[in-house]
């Protein structure tokens, strides 16, 4: 057998054999509710008429995230939609001791509460949260327990697609800056080929091309978006960072994505304002592909075309 119709055997098996995967749908922000804010009421809102996972990216409600403050203040608004809630924690979980109302109130749903991170699979996507409060959790060096684990995590689940989400920034032009203890775990994440990370912490909303832990622009690297727009309040921007693409700090909202079989597409859906940021990126691991040198669409391959369709059809 020639290695063409080799081949074109192979590819009109695995086209007749991989059926389509309807996109998986993401909400995100952090930074989120405190009984004496309303701009947790504003996207709470706008979550009741959007369907899709929620990420909530940490620092969840104000100011020190006790049991009766995630009751009283968080579960009222975002609250209503803990069921499909995959959440964080931020710093102010744990101005509580060991992040006790956090653990409480989402349950064993949110891993370890001696550890805080979990991944779990999103339509075709791979999904991991993970813990920043690097200090609470022994650390997030390679070496540290939650390294290791996120290698052995990433080695397991060889996904196309992968999305990462936690509280601080890795990078950031907002008041708090870049978070350096996050470079390791970010560098893992950038060489197991992820996509996306999701960030909170300052009060803002800012979109960052691809780039490496180090803060390099690479079309291989790993885009990042800082979502602090949750509702808590909104802060100014510092000094630009590099590789900063979209920055807006005068509303809060919601990161809206599709997750599709081999891409993405962002929006950013304002609570009020007219501000819009949308946009789409193929994922970093989709293979190359194609038939051996020489070969093209030969006569083997369009054999198999008329099957092909006829596949497709039936499957609408």
């Amino acid at each position: 057998m020639s290695k063409c119709l080799a081949f074109s055997l192979v590819a009109g098996a695995l086209a007749l054999a991989v059926a389509p995967v309807r996109a998986a749908d993401v909400l995100a922000a952090g930074d989120i509710a405190g009984c004496d804010s309303s701009g947790d009421t504003q996207t709470a809102a706008l979550l009741d008429g959007l369907p899709g996972t929620i990420l909530a990216l940490g620092d969840l409600v104000y100011p020190d995230a006790t049991p009766s403050e995630f009751e009283d203040c968080y579960d009222p608004t975002w609250g209503r939609h803990k069921a499909r809630t995959r959440p964080a924690p931020g710093n102010h979980e744990y101005n509580t001791g060991d992040a006790a109302g956090y653990y409480d109130y989402f349950g064993p749903a949110v891993g370890d509460p001696s550890e805080g991170w979990y991944s779990f699979e999103l339509g075709t996507w791979h999904v991991v949260a993970l813990n920043s409060n690097c200090d609470e959790i022994g650390g997030c060096e390679r070496d540290s327990d939650q390294g290791q684990w996120l290698a052995a995590d990433l080695a397991a689940h060889p996904s196309t697609c992968t999305l990462a989400f936690w509280h601080h920034p890795r990078f950031s032009s907002g008041e708090h800056g870049n978070t350096l203890e996050m470079r390791e775990l970010f560098a893992l994440l950038d060489e197991r080929d992820a996509d996306l990370v999701l960030v909170g912490h300052d009060h803002d909303y800012e979109r960052f091309a691809p780039q490496d832990a180090d803060g390099n622009a690479s079309a291989s690297g790993v885009r990042q978006f800082v979502v602090g727009t949750g509702g808590r309040s909104l802060r100014p921007f510092e000094a630009t960072v590099a590789n900063s693409e979209v920055r807006h700090r005068s509303s809060y909202g919601v990161l809206r994505l599709q997750l599709l079989t081999n891409s993405y597409t962002w929006q950013f859906v304002p609570a009020s304002g007219t501000f819009s940021d949308s946009g789409s990126g193929s994922c970093v691991g989709v293979p190359g592909g194609g038939p051996p040198p020489g070969c093209g669409i030969g006569p083997e391959l369009v054999l198999l075309l008329p099957l092909l369709r006829l596949a497709r059809r039936g499957r609408r």
